[in-house]
């Protein structure tokens, strides 16, 4: 079920809840509306499990495919609370903001992605279609090629024969051997710390995290759900192993009755300007609005970290194209640059 559908029913949910509507009769008229099959079949389920007794959140945790468990233990903490509506309104705008961030980094890496895929497409069929014509002609005409034009050849060969084939198979068999290595935990793991070493990437897959991580523990502690629960769920849907080792320590730290701010500090994982403002926020007792903040800040981080990537980008992979197409051209007229002269 996609994170749209998701909000979207949460919002009608919520405004149903608010405007006194029994909480099954809502289910009951959303199930007949929603579009998405998979989700009006859940709610048919959820509301046939409340009309038997369930809460609705032990309902919702039957479907872990379609809520997750950080939507399931906010409903709880809402249904306990009675406050349900206003859960569910900070429940959408959350999930909002998080479509929102996943979506400015999807941008950022499929820009370059493409462009860079083009590029090699372009250039794979001018050195295995074209330049082969050219070289034919070059045979014929006998005599010793310039050295530019000479590499293009052997590298047009190289691609165009049995050489292109294992390199192809060979990055395709990385490819593949890389999916299933980050199919273990180890693999995962391992893959996700090298991310986060990365150069520009990785900064901003790290400021992605601190705001996902400061975004969804502020939501859970606002809507009431205990702080050991709460960093147990960020750490389940942190989205990066390295991040939800830290927080399970982090966790475990808390369990002992340290503050939030001491392990999150001896971590090495968040920023110092991060650990130092959960600490105020713990001392004032606003931990909840002071999380809010960081999350606001790391938003507008990433969002600008985004901007200059792409935009630095751009420039980039359009000298590259332009010069590798225009080295090929260039490489491929010198051998008839060279016969006019000797003509002339």
């Amino acid at each position: 079920v996609d994170d749209k559908d998701i909000v979207v029913f949460t919002r009608q949910f919520a405004t149903m809840i608010d405007a006194g509507l029994p909480l099954v009769q809502a289910l009951e008229i959303l199930s007949g509306q929603v579009e998405n099959k998979t989700l009006a079949k859940a709610l048919i389920a959820i509301k046939n499990d409340v009309e038997s007794g369930s809460t609705y959140a032990d309902a919702l945790r039957k479907h872990p495919k379609v809520f997750t468990e950080l939507y399931a233990n906010m409903v709880a903490a809402g249904e306990s609370g009675g406050i349900l509506d206003t859960i569910l309104n900070r429940l959408a705008a959350y999930m909002e903001k998080a479509m929102k961030l996943k979506k400015k980094v999807k941008g950022a890496m499929v820009y370059p992605i493409v462009v860079s895929s083009i590029a090699i497409i372009v250039i794979a069929v001018i050195m295995i279609f074209v330049v082969p014509t050219f070289s034919k002609m070059f045979m014929s005409m006998g005599g010793k090629l310039p050295l530019p034009t000479q590499i293009v050849i052997d590298a047009s060969h190289f691609i165009a024969g049995l050489g292109g084939l294992l390199t192809a198979i060979t990055i395709a068999g990385l490819g593949v051997a890389f999916v299933q290595f980050r199919k273990t935990e180890k693999g995962m793991h391992t893959t996700d710390k090298v991310f986060l070493q990365l150069p520009i990437f990785g900064m901003i897959l790290k400021k992605v995290a601190v705001a996902k991580f400061t975004r969804t523990l502020s939501t859970l502690i606002s809507s009431g759900v205990p702080i050991l629960d709460g960093l147990e769920i960020t750490a389940k849907t942190a989205g990066n192993k390295v991040i939800e080792y830290a927080v399970f320590e982090i966790r475990q730290a808390v369990s002992e009755g340290k503050t939030l701010a001491e392990p999150l500090m001896k971590s090495k994982v968040f920023p110092p300007m991060v650990t130092h403002m959960i600490a105020v926020g713990e001392s004032t007792g606003a931990l909840d609005t002071m999380l809010s903040k960081i999350a606001d800040f790391y938003d507008d981080e990433v969002d600008s970290a985004v901007n200059n990537l792409t935009s630095m980008m751009e420039p980039m992979l359009m000298v590259f194209l332009g010069g590798s197409v225009g080295f090929i051209v260039v490489a491929m007229y010198l051998p008839i640059f060279k016969l006019i002269t000797l003509i002339k």
